[in-house]
């Protein structure tokens, strides 16, 4: 990627977020600064859950709708993936995968795409196929989004688009 491509990007999603820079404030980005991790509490309903003795493997289908603090998560389709070397894998969620419909919204943002993988024990989502990432009346679409919740920054790749409303509200 050129480097004007890499600032024209760069200018896109700092205006996307209408960023206030302050030496003691990072940029923050949708999901940014949530206390997740593999101590969360993961609430999870589905239309039928399928759990695989042998492997551990526990897969949510069908209108599957999960909380993980604040943030919400929906899909067509959720596996739970748990931390290795945790005897029966109870209690010790350490991710999801989900697909089909993917959203995650907190608030008024929210990320759509087609699949995600959340990390709770990195505290990382990336997202990919037909990413939507919208704040308020802004909107920002890519192929991949890759959000770091510890340090609130993001990047989308992949044919990068955005709409922003400019300037305060009225």
């Amino acid at each position: 990627m050129s480097k004007s491509v890499k600032l024209a990007a760069l200018f896109a999603l700092f205006s996307f977020f209408q960023v206030s820079f302050a030496a003691a404030q990072g940029a923050q980005v949708p999901f940014a600064g949530l206390e997740i991790g593999v101590n969360s509490k993961v609430e999870i309903a589905a239309n039928s859950l399928s759990i695989d003795q042998t492997s551990g493997k526990a897969v949510f289908s069908g209108n599957v709708v999960a909380g993980i603090e604040n943030m919400r998560l929906s899909a067509d389709k959720v596996e739970v993936v748990y931390q290795t070397g945790t005897e029966g894998g109870i209690g010790a969620v350490s991710g999801l995968i989900a697909t089909g419909r993917v959203v995650f919204s907190n608030g008024d943002e929210a990320a759509e795409g087609d699949v995600a993988d959340l990390d709770l024990e990195g505290g990382f989502i990336v997202m990919t196929g037909n990413v939507i990432l919208t704040q308020g009346p802004n909107a920002l679409s890519g192929e991949k989004l890759n959000i770091d919740l510890n340090t609130g920054t993001a990047l989308i790749e992949g044919r990068v688009q955005t709409i922003f409303q400019a300037g305060g509200s009225e």
